[in-house]
Order: C-alpha cells, then structure tokens, then sequence
C-alpha cells in the first residue's frame, strides 16, 4: 500500500500549500521519507525510486516526440 501513500502525498501537495512548503524544505530523498513518514504516509525508499524511473522514463519519451515532429 506505500505507492497509493506516495500518490495520496502528491495529490494532497497539490492541493494544499502548506504541504508543498514542507515537503519542499526537503533535501534528499532520506529527508523526503522521513518527513512524509512523520505526517503519515506510509513511504519507502522503492517508491521514491520507482516514482523518479516513471517521471525519468516519461521525459525521455515526452522528449523523443518532440525531437520526431521536428
């Protein structure tokens, strides 16, 4: 269930500006978890990783169309 936390903090960051200034103070990834951990979201090191892979993965791809239209 930590990925559907890791969701659940993103999706209560967006919506909330407070959130967004804490976790924003955040310096790594170690500090990321443990704060996220400290407000209740249950988080692991896996979710963090495999969240960068699919933002990582996404660009590559976002940017490989781009580079076809042209």
């Amino acid at each position: 269930m930590s990925w559907s936390d890791l969701e659940r903090m993103v999706a209560d960051a967006e919506t909330s500006p407070t959130l967004q200034q804490v976790l924003h103070q955040c310096r790594s990834r170690q500090e990321l978890l443990h704060t996220g951990r400290q407000l209740g979201y249950r988080l692991t090191r896996s979710d963090l990783q495999n969240a960068w892979l699919e933002h990582h993965n996404a660009a590559e791809v976002q940017g490989g169309d781009k580079a076809s239209n042209y």
